[in-house]
This record gives structure tokens, C-alpha cells and sequence, in this order.
């Protein structure tokens, strides 16, 4: 194929010297006629010496030529563009048995591919978005090689507009394949795809290949259509395919050709291609489409309901697509009425429908294609609570083996039907699939079915958090048993130490919240405390949840139910522990810690009074009325001190730092550090039968307190050791919630001492941890950290400091 070009390069040297004479970088002519810099060097080197009338005209608007030195560049353009030649394929009837083998062998000579069976697609005028997918695909076309053809896979889950995408870049990158561009679509959501042999013989076709010169086998229809691409710059886009080995044969081998493949299903297994996978748009793209579709004034009268509809839509480029088409073909119709329609959740996939655009026939297609289990696992997963669930919980709930429910969670991945988490073990649906989902259950599955589901997905995962919780009780061995004692329900796999444990529990923590409420609705009310029961020292390093109101609250009532006065006892000084912690809500905690207080007197449970007028002294102190609080602390630490019991110890010892705490900050700082000595004293002593482990826990408090209860007393210096030590062991022992107040006293202490550059180290430390624990402290970090800034380094005597007292 004669390529016509001038031997001299007298395109690229043409161009060189028009934009040296107008004093143009490559830089600035490439930015002024919208092209890359490595594609204008490529023209002026000659080593692209054909551009495509539509860039010559861009570099002619950008060096401002005449018409006449514009008509002489594209003439000179035109002498390096492919000129292929027309051949009359051989006729069948005519033809013999060597003719036909040597047709077979030898590619047909190109010809021109203006007329054929398989043009693209009409372009969509109001396409939005997609620019760094379309800017990727024009690198791939920039840097061709036509030893290395690109082929560009185009997948996504159903609905996120992957043939339109392929068809706008189709034609937006058309005239750099001046062979021609065709698309086929495979049919890959028919329950018979499309086969390649005669995917094969309608592609060459196409590309001129007469009926009778194509070969009868897959394999030789593969090797022609590969030597006829072999020197053409032709485009192809093989549209909805199915499987790998459904395109493979399709592909080109050496060829200046840019396939673009577009599939639901990932085709992971499809060598050396470059993927495009394609997110849901954004909330602004989204609009933007709207806009399109209907007209800007339209969504500018009703701009909220516009940002609303998108979110609705669930930002899927079908559904807003839906959306638009709806608009559009009624003019009058308000937005607004439109968002109440789509608002009704059991009715949103029966609105999102245009015609014969329809959001559940898009997901059904590929819902379909599944095998009975697969689809069993993809309806019953929408059970699953919270924004994403794990393979084991995919696995309980479809009532299948771990190792099956995961290969199936994979699949429906590949299938574009679930998102994977990008770096955990885990998967959700978008919000419109699992609407579709649940319709597939109600429709498929017994009311039976669903609530034996539950039921065994709950019992195992009550058991888990069960189990995991223990592991931070104050009693469990170090070294993590796992014999038949630990209660989990699979200890193969159960967590093996408190980070493990941490991180289940949080990961799966809408999911065992869930089983609770369904525990205790089925009446299994003994369950339910004994959960509540394992979380309570797991709750301590997790303050910041606010979900332990519910917890213990559901622990009171099952409690009650049990008709149980301990454990409801028990219970409720947990719920006041919680409103005063998690909600800051100390009106609740004051009553819920007085009613625990009147019934641990009932049935004279001396430790829980203990406990209970330590929680409502907290509370009355939040509520400004210390006094009030220290008093309940007093009687606390009487009533605990009269009582032999290791648990009472413990007690103690919280009550008396606490009982310091409002001391130092009712201005009797000495009295308060008489008490948090003798509170240190008591955990030196020890107490029998607990672990060392635990009392270095509380003698860290206690050593909080008496660095507070020394910088109250201006002892700045003598403040810092014990800081530090309680720093570090809440750091060791991985409790936010207690290392973070404690690192801001340090930091406060710190800038007293004149140590200016740690010290605001240490609070911007303490404000970044206290903002991740929504702490009520941060407010105060953040005060000093400005007041530092101000002062230039050198903050004394503020309001915040003079303050210092935390807890």
C-alpha cells in the first residue's frame, strides 16, 4: 500500500518553518490547537506525515494562515495519508479449489471502507463527562504501535453507560483511522452470544472481504481478518461482550488498529489490554447531564431538586439518563414532583423508566446470566446490614461453605452486579442494585427462607462479637486461647489477639448491632445480655461509638424481661457510663445512674451502688453542680472501701480519681493530689487476683490526675513524668480515648516548662486524635494551638491552661 508521501518530509518542514516565522514554541502552537506536544513534534520530524484534515485545520487556526497557505498544508497533509487501493474479490462461482486457498492466504488488497454493514452508532449530542477515560484512550492512540495494537476493555457494572462511552470515543477518535471504524455487538447478555467464527466473518466483510473468500474455520477466519488489518488504521469496537474467548480471535495481531471492547463482565483473563473502568459519575457530572437533557433554565429554577434527583439516581448514568428523558418529554413537569416519586424507595426502579430505557430490564440482563446459586447469593446478600458486608457474611446468609460464598462474591464482581472495597475483604451493592436485589428476593424467596437466613446469620455473628469482645476483658489470658472455651462459633478463623479482635468488631459492627435488635426481638433475651456483658470492657477502648446507648439499653431490657434485678443493675450503670461518654447526653446519665442507684440498694448489691454514684457524680459535675458530685464520690468510696471484693478495688479506684478530679477543679488541688496518691498507692499494692496488665492501667489514670493535680498547683516540672508515663502505657495498651485527653495535659505542661517547639508537637498530635474521637477537648486543643500561634511561642497563663483538669 503506496503511502504517497514526498520523500523530503515536506509536510513536517512546511509546518516547522510556519511556526518558527511566527515565533510559536511546539508548546504553545500544541496548547493553541488543542494538541499533545509529542504529536506536533511527531508531524514536524515526519514521523507522522499524514495528520487528518480536522487537525490540519486546527494547527491553521492556531498559526492564523491565509486561506491560501492553509489550502498548501492540508494539500501537503494529504500527500501522506494511506491512499488504499480498490480490488474486486474473486467470485465464488468461479472460483477454484487453488483459488480459493490462495484467497484464503492472501489478504485482499484494502479498499476504501466508507460504505459497510457494521458503521458506528449514531453519536449522543448531550454525552457528559468521562474526560480522563477519553484522555487516556487519546494517549493510547498517540503512541500506537503498530506492533503492539492496543485493544482498550471498557467494563462496569450494568448501567454506567459503557456502549455510549465507547461509541463517543469511537467518533471522537475517528479521524485518526481513516481505514474505517466498525462496531459489533456481540450480544454477550443473550443467552446464545454471539460465536467468533461468525463474529469473524461479518467483521470481514466489512472490512471488503468477499463471501466466498472467507474461510469455513474460526482459526483461519482469525489469521485472514488478522492480515487484512495488518496495514490499515481502522478502529474497531466490539460492543457488549461476554468472555474472553469470545473476543481473542477478534483481535488484531500487528496492526495500526485501536480496538475498543466493551463488557459488563471485568474479562480479567484477556492479556496485555488496557482497562477502563467506570465509576459512577459525580454529583456535579450528574447535574451536568440533567442539564443537558432538559436545558439549563429548567435545572437552574429548581437547582436542589436537580442535586437531589442525582442522588436519587444514585449518580448511574442510566437512571439520570431516565431521569432527563422523563423531563424532556414533559416540559411542565416540576423537578420537584419527579424527586417525590423517586423518593418512595419500593416503587424508585418502577419510576426510573423512559420508554424502553428501563433501569431494572439493564440490571435483570445480567441477573439472568447467572447460575441458581449465584443468584441465590446476590438477592440474599442484600440482607446483609450496614453499607458493605464480608464474603462470611454472604456465606451465612445464602447458607453456603465460606470458600463457595467468596468464589461467588468474585463472580458477581466480575459481573459488574457487586463493588468491591478497594483494600478490605469485603463488598457492597450501589444503592439502585440492591433495590433490584431485594425485589428478587420477595419474588423468589419464602418469608421462611429470609427469616431462617437471619436466624443463623445472627446466632454466628452474636457469637463472634461474643467472642471477640472477651478477649479484652479483664480476665482473659494473654496468650489468646482457642480451645472450644472461647465460644467461637468457627475458631479456625477467629480473631487471635485485641487488634484482630478490634478490627472485626468494628468492621462488622452494623452487622452484630442488627443481629442484637433481631436477638432480642425473637425473645432470646439471655443472649443479649451476655452479649452486652462481653462488650463492656471493649466499650472503654471504643468510648467514641456512640452505638453502646443501644447496647446497654437493650441489655436493661433484656434484663427486665429476665425479670434479672442484677443484671438490669449492672446494665443501667453501663447505659449512665454511656450517655455520659458516647452522647455527653448527662441529664440521661444522672437519671439512668440514679435509677441503677435506688435498685442496687433494693437488693443491696454494695458494688453497684458504688459504680452508680460514681456515674451520677460525673454526670452532676457536666451538669455544673460539682458539689453535688463530689458528695456521691464520697459516699461511693466509702461504701466501696467497707467491701473486701477485688471487684470493689477496681471500683475504688475509679472512684477516687475521679473524686480528685472535681476536688482539683473545685480549686482544692491539694486535696486532690492526696487522693490520687492514695488511689497510686492502692495500685502498687496491687489487687489479688488481677492482672498486672489492668492495675498499670489505672495507676496510668492515676498518674494523669497527679500530673494535673501538680500543673494546678504551678509544679510544672514535677508535672511532666507522670504525664508521660500515662501517655505512653494508654499508647501501649491502644486507647485513644484515654492517650489522647492525657497527650493535650502533657502538651499544656510542656509550653509552662518553656519547651516551646515540643510542645506544639504535642497538642497539634492531641487536637488531630481528639477530632478523630469527636472528643468535646478538641475545642480546647484547637484554642491553644491558635493562642500559641498568636503569641509567637510564647503562650503562658491562659484560660485553658489555668483550666487543666483533664480527666
Amino acid at each position: 500500500m503506496g503511502t504517497g508521501t514526498p520523500a523530503d518530509g515536506a509536510f513536517g518542514a512546511r509546518l516547522r518553518a510556519l511556526r518558527t516565522g511566527v515565533g510559536l514554541s511546539q508548546a504553545e502552537l500544541a496548547q493553541s490547537a488543542g494538541l499533545s506536544v509529542r504529536g506536533l513534534s511527531d508531524m514536524e520530524r515526519g514521523t507522522s506525515r499524514g495528520p487528518q484534515r480536522r487537525t490540519v485545520q486546527a494547527l491553521s487556526a492556531a498559526l492564523r494562515l491565509d486561506p491560501a497557505t492553509a489550502r498548501e498544508l492540508e494539500r501537503l497533509a494529504s500527500l501522506g495519508r494511506p491512499r488504499p487501493a480498490r480490488a474486486e474479490a474473486p467470485r465464488p462461482a468461479a472460483a477454484s479449489p487453488a483459488a480459493r486457498d490462495a484467497a484464503t492466504a492472501q489478504p485482499p488488497a484494502p479498499r476504501e471502507a466508507a460504505h459497510h454493514t457494521l458503521a458506528l452508532p449514531r453519536d449522543l449530542n448531550d454525552f457528559t463527562a468521562r474526560d480522563p477515560a477519553l484522555d487516556r484512550l487519546r494517549a493510547l492512540v498517540e503512541d500506537l504501535d503498530p506492533a503492539r495494537p492496543p485493544v482498550a476493555v471498557v467494563c462496569g457494572q450494568p448501567g454506567l453507560g459503557k456502549t455510549s462511552f465507547a461509541v463517543h470515543a469511537a467518533h471522537t477518535l475517528a479521524p485518526h483511522f481513516p481505514d474505517g471504524q466498525f462496531t459489533l455487538d456481540l450480544r454477550g447478555m443473550d443467552p446464545c452470544p454471539v460465536a467468533p467464527r461468525d463474529a469473524l466473518a461479518r467483521l470481514l466483510r466489512a472490512l471488503g472481504v468477499a463471501e466466498g473468500a472467507v474461510p469455513a474455520g474460526t482459526e483461519d477466519r482469525a489469521g485472514l481478518l488478522r492480515s487484512v488489518l495488518r496495514e490499515r488504521r481502522a478502529l474497531l469496537l466490539l460492543d457488549n461482550a461476554a468472555t474472553e474467548d469470545q473476543v481473542r480471535p477478534l483481535l488484531p495481531g500487528h496492526s495500526p488498529t485501536l480496538t475498543l471492547v466493551t463488557s459488563r463482565h471485568t474479562l480479567a483473563g484477556l492479556e496485555a489490554v488496557h482497562r477502563t473502568e467506570l465509576a459512577l459519575l459525580r454529583r456535579e457530572e450528574a447535574v451536568e447531564l440533567l442539564t443537558r437533557i432538559i436545558g439549563p433554565e429548567r435545572v437552574r429554577q429548581e437547582s436542589q431538586a436537580a442535586r437531589d434527583l442525582a442522588e436519587l439516581c444514585g449518580h448511574l448514568p442510566l437512571a439520570v439518563r431516565i431521569a432527563g428523558q422523563r423531563l424532556a418529554s414533559c416540559p411542565g413537569e416540576r423537578l420537584a414532583k419527579l424527586v417525590d416519586r423517586f423518593a418512595a424507595h419500593e416503587s424508585r426502579l418502577d419510576a426510573l423508566r423512559a420508554g424502553s430505557l428501563q433501569v431494572r430490564a439493564a440490571f435483570a440482563l445480567s441477573y439472568q446470566q447467572l447460575d441458581p446459586t449465584a443468584r441465590t447469593v446476590f438477592r440474599r446478600a442484600a440482607l446483609a446490614d450496614g453499607p458493605d458486608f464480608s464474603p462470611r457474611t454472604a456465606a451465612l446468609l445464602a447458607g453456603l461453605p465460606l470458600r463457595h460464598a467468596a468464589g461467588y462474591a468474585q463472580d458477581l464482581t466480575d459481573a459488574g452486579l457487586l463493588q468491591p472495597h478497594p483494600s478490605a475483604d469485603r463488598y457492597r451493592f450501589h444503592d439502585l442494585l440492591r433495590l433490584f436485589a431485594t425485589e428478587q428476593l420477595d419474588e423468589e424467596d419464602t418469608p421462611a427462607d429470609i427469616s431462617l437466613a437471619h436466624a443463623r446469620t445472627d446466632a454466628w455473628m452474636l457469637r463472634r462479637a461474643t467472642a471477640a469482645a472477651r478477649l479484652f476483658t479483664i480476665d482473659h489470658r494473654p496468650d489468646g486461647c482457642r480451645d472450644d472455651e472461647s465460644g467461637d462459633p468457627d475458631p479456625a478463623t477467629a480473631p487471635a489477639d485485641r487488634d484482630q479482635a478490634h478490627a472485626w468488631l468494628e468492621a462488622e459492627r452494623p452487622q452484630w448491632l442488627a443481629a442484637l435488635r433481631r436477638t432480642q426481638a425473637a425473645g432470646r433475651h439471655r443472649e443479649v445480655v451476655d452479649t452486652a456483658e462481653a462488650m463492656h470492657w471493649f466499650s472503654d477502648r471504643t468510648s467514641h461509638w456512640e452505638l453502646w446507648t443501644e447496647v446497654f439499653e437493650r441489655a436493661v431490657g433484656s434484663a427486665r424481661a429476665l425479670n434479672s434485678s442484677r443484671d438490669e443493675t449492672v446494665h443501667l450503670n453501663y447505659l449512665a457510663w454511656a450517655h455520659n461518654t458516647c452522647l455527653h447526653d448527662h441529664a440521661t446519665a444522672l437519671s439512668t445512674a440514679q435509677a441503677a442507684l435506688a435498685l442496687a440498694r433494693e437488693t443491696g448489691d454494695q458494688l453497684q451502688v458504688g459504680w452508680a454514684h460514681n456515674y451520677a457524680a460525673l454526670a452532676l459535675d457536666r451538669l455544673g453542680r460539682p458539689d453535688e458530685g463530689i458528695a456521691h464520690l464520697h459516699q461511693g468510696a466509702d461504701c466501696l472501701g467497707r467491701q473486701t471484693g477485688a471487684q470493689s478495688r477496681l471500683a475504688e479506684l475509679s472512684i477516687l480519681n475521679a473524686l480528685g478530679r472535681l476536688l482539683r477543679q473545685a480549686g482544692r488541688a491539694d486535696e486532690a493530689l492526696t487522693v490520687h496518691r492514695r488511689s497510686e498507692a492502692l495500685c502498687r499494692a496491687g489487687i489479688p487476683g488481677k492482672p498486672h496488665e489492668l492495675i498499670d492501667l489505672y495507676r496510668a489514670s492515676a498518674q494523669q490526675h497527679i500530673g494535673n493535680d501538680l500543673a494546678a498547683l504551678h509544679r510544672w516540672d514535677e508535672a511532666e513524668a507522670p504525664l508521660r508515663h500515662a501517655v505512653a502505657r494508654f499508647e501501649a495498651a491502644r486507647m485513644p480515648a484515654w492517650s489522647e485527653p492525657a497527650r493535650l495535659d502533657l502538651g499544656i505542661v510542656l509550653r509552662r516548662c518553656h519547651r516551646a517547639e515540643e510542645a506544639r508537637a504535642t497538642l497539634t498530635a492531641a487536637y488531630e486524635g481528639l477530632v478523630r474521637l469527636n472528643h468535646p477537648r478538641q475545642l480546647e486543643a484547637a484554642d491553644l494551638l491558635r493562642l500559641l500561634d498568636e503569641a509567637g511561642g510564647s503562650l503562658t497563663g491562659t484560660r485553658s491552661e489555668r483550666g487543666t483538669g483533664g480527666e
